[in-house]
């Protein structure tokens, strides 16, 4: 009773129930309303009508593509994301700085602008494009090309969201673990890893949620082909200038569960997983 009084009277900010009146007002304004408003909309669509708008070929090709593309762009940037705050955080280097700011770059530029660079880049007659073409390997208007859009947009959520955790790791944990006879590998899945898990794990839900919703820099390069590579926001901003807003609501709200069930999961492992290092350590 004594802590929790302590607690009370430490507490800088508001009592409980005006901030937390607070919170909720703030989300239901920015979050629940318009989501809310989404689903009535759909409610006015009958059973029918709805299913015809969500389930078409070309919208669950698009569903494919939007999902599958995020989620491989989302483990790539786990993978390299890691490698590049390992570097910015363990090494120093010239241009170290320069480097680090670079990281921030898809943050900062308009994903429109990203989108035509991209394009130009692996365009037929681009940079690289007029070089992997020929090889055989096509990047643009192709679900490749949606691909690498997406990871270079997500990439920074992965870097920005590890690099503290690795700032914070200290290095006599791995040196404690080599004088111990542990070698690299097992250093870093027993020692350096489990610390970071949980790091990574909110980094690539957090660029597998901006890749799911990105619309800007991928319809450049994407050249939008039904049924090839065509995504999800694509679709609705169709509907939508179709004035179709009952059909565009319907594919969205089908878009917004699947985020969120993925979302749950990917939350729901990273408990287990910590519940479970929890219990081996005990």
């Amino acid at each position: 009773m004594r802590t929790l009084t302590a607690k009370r009277r430490g507490n800088v900010l508001p009592g409980f129930r005006l901030a937390m009146g607070f919170t909720l007002t703030y989300l239901s304004l920015l979050v629940l309303i318009p989501l809310s408003a989404t689903f009535l909309k759909t409610f006015t669509l009958s059973w029918d009508q709805f299913w015809a708008a969500v389930a078409s070929p070309r919208v669950v090709a698009a569903y494919k593509l939007s999902f599958g593309a995020s989620l491989a762009a989302a483990t790539i940037n786990a993978v390299f994301g890691f490698i590049v705050a390992w570097v910015l955080t363990r090494y120093e280097f010239p241009g170290r700085k320069l480097v680090d700011a670079l990281v921030d770059l898809p943050f900062a530029l308009p994903t429109s602008v990203a989108g035509i660079a991209l394009t130009a880049i692996y365009a037929p007659n681009g940079i690289l494009g007029s070089i992997l073409e020929p090889l055989g390997f096509k990047v643009a208007f192709t679900p490749v090309g949606v691909m690498v859009a997406l990871v270079f947009i997500g990439m920074p959520f992965v870097v920005r969201t590890v690099q503290p955790v690795l700032a914070d790791l200290e290095a006599e944990r791995e040196e404690a673990a080599a004088t111990l006879g542990a070698g690299r590998w097992a250093t870093f899945t027993k020692v350096l890893f489990p610390t970071v898990r949980p790091a990574l794990m909110t980094g690539f839900a957090l660029a597998f949620a901006r890749a799911v919703g990105e619309y800007g820099s991928v319809i450049f390069i994407a050249g939008n082909i039904p049924l090839v590579s065509e995504i999800t926001p694509l679709i609705i901003i169709t509907k939508l200038e179709q004035y179709d807003y009952a059909g565009a609501t319907a594919v969205a709200v089908v878009m917004l569960m699947i985020s969120f069930a993925l979302l749950l999961l990917i939350n729901y492992l990273q408990w287990r997983l910590t519940r479970f290092r929890s219990a081996v350590t005990a």
